[in-house]
Order: structure tokens, then sequence, then C-alpha cells
């Protein structure tokens, strides 16, 4: 047990450390740019490991690896397919909104619409923080410390109750990053704690496949891909978990919202210090989550085969991968890698909670003439109080059931979707208006949750992602109808505020293009058209 726990308090104390150092000589805490952005300063380096922390954690370790015990190789879609909505970033929303100097993505709502709009949807994204992603972020990072601690075994309590105790510890732990250190002790801890689980993230199936080969990774791969070759397929069937039909439906919009418009992801590009070096953070990214499978989906089949799939719950495979071809030595660290990047997304989402409830409901209605130092304070008050709320949350998800990146997705759709379309309508439809807007976010979210709920209850089982595509393309129509009857008064058009440099980073087409051939050879290898065998 202490070969174990040493090495986990020696490498997690060692990145609180280190982050706490670079930051203690900085004033970036004491206003709001430099608190919620890191003083507008970072490098692409820092931008592309805070993006992939942020997005990076135990719902995608636990989370996707289960949904890849269960299903296999389809559900990689979910992160291959990234990279190109990255490119849209990069591409197309990063330059508009560098160029009108967003701190948050509400502020463009209320510059395209009004003050009621922005404040409806950082209700809604502060609704999606507290009660989906901070809390199943903690659920899942609680499951794996379970699996490679058993701290209910080795405490002689349950495991609900170590459950508890494991939320709160990793609540706190992550809220001290946030509430005191700001985005650059975010940042910088993102960027050692991405660095060790790319390195470790990628040890967990090369030592599954040496340890199935018998010593010979290349055996250990044929074993495996002859055992399941049909788990290798990333071209998923009309009844499985994530179809191919949605791609070119439903999986667009999650991966397009989250990418280009969640608050907790564009928040590392807005703090580039020029757009170049934001373009240059995202596509990097990019370039990383093409591959991110070999992670967070490929050790879910693994465990497939080396566990016979006998386990009763997919979202144990990858924990207990972990502990089966893991040195003992070894463990400890890796787990601190695991926490690392449980406290990189719990920190980062905070952080942007904290942002939003500061800037946009504290300053916009509350006090609106708080000087830089009180929105900073209010930030770390409001910080707090939304971890607390998270982490009581946080061990109840155990009752939702199986699947919990599915659940994830599902659930966040209900807030996404609609401030996807009238994000979407108010870059796009410049005749959109601002009642339009409020009547699309009513109509739209009453519309998806019709098509979960009351198509269910009629006996109509639809994949949620068809499901999805077809809410947002109404909610579509409804603003461009509801337009007709309460007209804008004239076009919104961008205005550069002149933050940063907005000037195009020389590669950024090169960079696309490749990046995009890239992400359709994987597809094409990782399907009946290449490697994998036809039924």
């Amino acid at each position: 047990m202490f070969t174990i726990l040493i090495p986990f308090l020696l490498f997690t104390a060692g990145v609180a450390f280190i982050s706490w150092w670079y930051t203690r000589k900085t004033e970036l805490t004491h206003s709001s740019i430099g608190y919620f952005l890191g003083g507008r300063n970072l490098s692409a380096i820092l931008i592309t490991a805070s993006l992939l922390l942020t997005n990076l954690s135990t719902e995608h370790l636990v989370g996707l690896n289960g949904s890849a015990y269960a299903f296999g190789m389809e559900v990689m879609a979910w992160e291959t397919l990234a990279a190109l909505a990255l490119v849209l970033m990069a591409v197309y929303f990063l330059p508009r909104y560098l160029k009108m100097g967003l701190v948050t993505i509400t502020e463009f709502l209320e510059l395209r619409y009004d003050k009621q709009t922005r404040v409806i949807c950082s209700g809604l994204f502060l609704l999606l923080y507290i009660t989906t992603l901070l809390p199943i972020v903690l659920y899942t990072g609680a499951i794996s410390l379970e699996s490679i601690f058993n701290v209910s075994e080795n405490l002689n309590i349950d495991k609900f109750t170590a459950m508890i105790m494991m939320v709160v510890g990793i609540g706190i732990l992550g809220s001290l990053y946030a509430i005191l250190g700001g985005l650059k002790a975010v940042a910088i801890s993102d960027l050692i704690n991405g660095i060790g689980l790319i390195i470790g993230g990628s040890l967990i199936p090369i030592l599954a496949f040496y340890k199935i080969g018998d010593g010979s990774f290349t055996t250990g791969v044929h074993t495996v891909f002859e055992a399941v070759p049909d788990r290798f397929n990333a071209v998923g069937e009309s009844t499985s978990d994530v179809p191919f039909s949605v791609i070119f439906t439903g999986m667009f919009i999650p991966q397009i919202f989250y990418w280009t418009m969640n608050q907790s992801i564009i928040q590392r590009a807005f703090a580039a210090k020029n757009l170049a070096e934001g373009q240059k953070g995202v596509l990097l990214t990019a370039f990383f989550k093409i591959f991110i499978p070999f992670i967070v989906v490929v050790p879910g089949i693994i465990a497939f085969y080396y566990f016979k799939n006998s386990l009763n719950d997919p979202d144990y495979a990858y924990p207990e991968l972990v502990k089966a071809v893991l040195p003992t030595s070894a463990i400890g660290i890796f787990a601190a890698i695991v926490v690392g990047a449980i406290l990189s997304t719990f920190n980062g989402a905070l952080n942007s909670a904290s942002t939003l409830f500061s800037i946009d409901i504290y300053k916009g209605y509350i006090k609106q003439d708080a000087s830089e130092t009180e929105i900073v304070k209010f930030g770390k008050k409001s910080g707090t109080i939304m971890a607390i709320v998270s982490m009581i949350i946080a061990p109840f998800i155990s009752m939702a059931g199986k699947g919990l990146y599915i659940i994830l997705q599902e659930f966040s759709s209900i807030f996404n979707m609609p401030i996807f379309a009238i994000i979407i309508a108010g870059l796009l439809l410049p005749k959109v208006s601002a009642k339009a807007a409020k009547i699309g976010l009513i109509f739209g979210t009453i519309l998806y949750l019709f098509s979960k709920f009351g198509l269910d209850a009629m006996g109509i089982h639809i994949h949620f992602l068809h499901r999805l595509a077809v809410a947002f393309f109404v909610t579509i129509i409804t603003l461009i109808i509801a337009s007709k009857y309460y007209p804008r008064k004239n076009n919104f058009i961008i205005q550069d505020t002149g933050a940063i440099n907005v000037e195009n980073w020389k590669y950024l087409k090169p960079a696309c293009i490749f990046i995009a051939i890239l992400t359709i050879l994987v597809f094409v290898l990782l399907s009946p058209l290449g490697i994998i065998p036809k039924q």
C-alpha cells in the first residue's frame, strides 16, 4: 500500500509546488483579466496542454474506455472528430472571438443580442457545470482511486462512504488551484499533468499488449486483434452506441459546441497572447485528439479481451486494467497522473464557472460598479460555493446507471443545443433578433426534452444524436420565423477592439488541410475499407 501511496503523494505535491512557484510573484490574481485569462499571455504550448487536460479526465479514461469495453472502437468518434471541430475553431470562430476581445462566450451574446440573453445563457452554463460536468468528473475520479487504492477495504468502510471521502478530497484539492491561483496556475499544472497523462496513458495499452504477447508488443496486438477484430471497427452499426450515421447528423453539435463555444474550453484560447499563438495551440490540440483514442478507447478493447467480458460494470474496465498491467511501484505515480487529469478538468471548469458568475451575474446585475479586486474576490467565493455543491451531488451519480460518458453527453445537450443554435444564428444570420433568440432558447430546450422523454414514453426510441440534429434544425427555423415577427433593427457587425494582434498564423491553411486528411485516413483505416475484416 505504501509503495503506491508515497509516490502518489510526492508527485501530487510536486505539481502543486511548481504551480505555486511560477505564480507566486505575479499580480495575475488581482485583476479579472489576470485571474480569468492568465493576463492574456498564454503560449501555444500552454494552451494545448490546458485544452487537452481540461478536456481529458476520468470521464474519458473511465467513461469512454468503459464504452469501448462495451461497444468497441466506434466510440472513438467522440475524440477523433474533435479534430475537425478544432479546425473550425482555428479558422472561423477564434479570429472573431479575439477580434471582439471576449473574456466569456456570453459576452458575444450580449453584443449580438442583449443583456438578458447573456444572463440566461450564463445560467444554463452554470447549471451544466454544477449539476453535470463537475460532479461526473469527481465521481469517475473516485471510481479510479477506489479501484487503485481499495480505499473502502483498507479503511474498513462501505464503498459509498469511501466515495464521499475521495470526492471531497479531490474537490478540495482542485478548488485550491482554481480559486487561489486562477487560470495561470491551472495552465501550469495542466502542462505538467499533460505530459504525465500522455506518457502514462500511452504506457497502459503498450504494457498490456506486451503482457498479452508474453514480452512481444506486436504479438500482443496481433493476439487481441485476431481474437476480437470486430471491436476495432470504427464504423458502428445502427443498433450500436455510436452508429456511423450519427457522424453525419447530430455528432457535429456537441463537437462544435464543446470546442468552439464551451466556456471551460475556449477560455484557454481566449488567453492567447495573439491570434497566431492561439491558432497554433488549437491546431496542435487537434493533432493530439486524432490519436487520443489510443489512450481512452484502445485500453477498453484490451480490457474486453483480457477480462473475457467478465466485468459487471464497464466503467471499472480501465482502472482494473491499470492494476493488472502496471508494476506496483508505478501504480502510485500513475494514480497521481490520473488525479492530475481529474484536477485539471475540475479546476478548469470551476475557473470558467467562476468567470461566468463573476462577470456576467455579479458585475452585470448585482454590482455593476464593482472594482477589479471585488470581481476577483467574488469569483473566489462563488467558486467555493459551486465546488461544495458539486461535491454534494457527485456521490449520488452512481444511481444514474452505467455508461457515464453517454449520460454526460445526453444530459449536457439539454443546455448545449439551444445555446449552440443561437450562437450559430448570431454569427451566420445577421437578421436574427434578441426576442427571437429568447424564443429559440425556450422552444429549443422544450423540444429537446420532449424528444427525450416524450418519445420514450410513446415507445419511440431514436438515438439521441439523431434527435439532437432534428431539434437543432427546428430551433434554427424557429429563430428565422420569430425574427420575421420581431425583426432586428440593424444587422450585427463584429467590431475590432484591438485587444490583441489578430493576424492569422502563416501556416494556418496547410495545417488545417493536413489535420482534416489525417482524420479521414484514421477512419478509413479502422473500417472494412482498411484493416477491419468485412462481416
